[in-house]
C-alpha cells in the first residue's frame, strides 16, 4: 500500500508528465516505436564519438542480425540472399550536433573553449546546462551566458564553466582537448503521439531501421539488403563516404534515411518544405545535395500505396548521406520524416511518422 507521501508524489508526477496517462492508450506499434526511439535519443554521440549510440543500436536489433563495424565506425548489417543481383542500401546516421573542446581549449580559469561539430545556432544552448563527455564519465557544466546586448552586435564564442577555477582542476576531472560537449537530453512524450527531445536528427532514422529489421519478412527478400548506421554525417557525410567508396558501383540503389526539415511550424512560411508532422514519412525528392529521379519517386509512392503506408512527397533544404553514392552512378532515393525545430534542444516529432518510416523501409526491402 502506498503512503500518503508516495500517493502525492505519484499524482504530481502525472500532472507534470501527462503523457504517462496517454501512453496507456498506445497501440503496440506506437509503444514499440517509442521504446526504441527513446533509448536512442538518450544515448549521446557527437560527430566523431558515436560509440555509445552504435552500442545502443546493436542492443536493440533482433538477435538474428549479425553486425560489423568498419574502420570509420559505421555499423553494417547485411540481410537477404547473397545472390539475386546488386544490393540495396539503407543508411541513417548515428551522430548528433554538439561541441568539442578545442586544442588549447582549457583556459587558466578552468573554463572551456569550444568548436562546433555540425551546424546550428549556438544561442539555443546559451545559459543552459552542459555535459562534458570524458573517459572518466560525464562532467556537468553550464554553457556560459554571453554579452550579446547593446555593446556587442556579435557575441563572443560560447564557453563552458564546469565549476572549477584553474586549468589543473578541470583536467583533474578528466576533461581534455577533444572532449565532446552536449546538453543533457531526455525523450519527453507530449500529448497524443508527439514527443520532444534533442537529436531526433537522426535517431529517428536509426530507430526506423531497427524497427524495420525487427519486422522484416526475410522470406520475401529477393536481393541482398545492407543496413548502415553511419558516422560523422553532421560534419561532412564522412562515414557515408567510406561506405560509398567501399561499395562503389556494385549497388542497385541507396536510401538515405534522414530528417525532412518541415515548414510545418509556426516559425516558417508554408511555401516550401511543407510536410505536416503526423501525416507520415516523406519521399525527399530534392534537397541541397541530391535530386531523386521522378520515376523513382513515383515508384516509391506506388510501393507505399500498395502497403497502405502513409507517405508524403516534398522538397527541403539540407543534404543526405546518399548523395555521396551518386558519383558512382548509384541512384539516391532519400526517405525522410517531418521534423519541427531541427537542430534545436526541443525538436518535435510524431511517433506515427516514425512508424510509417519503418514501414516504408520494410516495404522497400521486401518488394522493391
Amino acid at each position: 500500500m502506498k503512503t500518503v507521501r508516495e500517493a502525492v508524489i505519484a499524482v504530481l508526477f502525472l500532472i507534470a508528465y501527462p503523457a504517462n496517462l496517454l501512453s496507456a492508450q498506445d497501440s503496440p506499434r506506437i509503444s514499440e516505436t517509442q521504446s526504441v526511439l527513446s533509448q536512442l535519443v538518450e544515448s549521446y554521440g557527437v560527430s566523431g564519438s558515436e560509440a555509445p549510440v552504435r552500442e545502443t543500436v546493436k542492443r536493440l536489433l533482433p538477435s538474428w542480425v549479425t553486425t560489423e563495424t568498419d574502420t570509420a565506425g559505421n555499423l553494417w548489417a547485411r540481410v537477404g540472399p547473397k545472390a539475386g543481383g546488386p544490393p540495396v542500401v539503407f543508411v541513417a546516421h548515428l551522430d548528433e550536433i554538439g561541441f568539442r573542446v578545442t586544442g588549447g581549449g582549457i583556459r587558466d580559469d578552468g573554463t572551456l573553449e569550444l568548436e562546433l561539430r555540425g551546424g546550428f545556432f549556438t544561442s539555443l544552448f546559451e545559459g543552459q546546462p552542459a555535459l562534458v563527455h570524458t573517459d572518466k564519465g560525464d562532467v556537468p557544466g553550464v554553457f556560459m551566458p554571453r554579452d550579446s546586448g547593446f555593446v556587442r552586435h556579435t557575441p563572443p564564442p560560447l564557453r563552458v564553466d564546469v565549476g572549477t577555477t584553474t586549468r589543473a582542476a578541470t583536467e583533474a576531472l578528466g576533461v581534455r582537448a577533444g572532449s565532446t560537449v552536449t546538453m543533457p537530453k531526455h525523450y519527453v512524450r507530449l500529448a497524443g503521439t508527439r514527443a520532444t527531445g534533442r537529436s531526433f536528427d537522426d535517431r529517428v532514422g536509426s530507430a526506423a531501421q531497427v524497427l524495420a529489421l525487427r519486422h522484416l519478412n526475410r522470406a520475401l527478400l529477393k536481393h541482398p539488403v545492407i543496413f548502415v548506421w553511419s558516422t560523422r554525417e553532421e560534419i561532412g557525410l564522412e562515414g557515408a563516404k567510406a561506405v560509398a567508396a567501399a561499395l562503389g558501383t556494385t549497388i542497385r540503389r541507396v536510401h538515405a534515411i534522414d530528417t525532412f526539415v518541415s515548414a510545418d511550424s509556426p516559425l516558417e512560411l508554408p511555401n516550401f518544405a511543407v510536410a505536416p508532422i503526423g501525416r507520415g514519412a516523406v519521399a525527399r525528392s530534392l534537397d541541397n545535395s541530391s535530386v531523386t529521379p521522378p520515376a523513382y519517386v513515383d515508384s516509391l509512392v506506388r510501393v507505399a500505396r500498395g502497403r497502405g503506408i502513409a507517405l508524403q512527397v516534398g522538397t527541403t533544404n539540407g543534404g543526405n548521406d546518399g548523395s555521396v553514392f551518386t558519383p558512382y552512378g548509384v541512384v539516391d532515393v532519400a526517405i525522410g520524416w517531418p521534423l519541427r525545430y531541427s537542430h534545436s534542444p526541443a525538436e518535435v516529432v510524431d511517433l506515427k511518422d516514425v512508424a510509417s518510416l519503418a514501414d516504408i523501409i520494410q516495404a522497400v526491402a521486401e518488394s522493391w
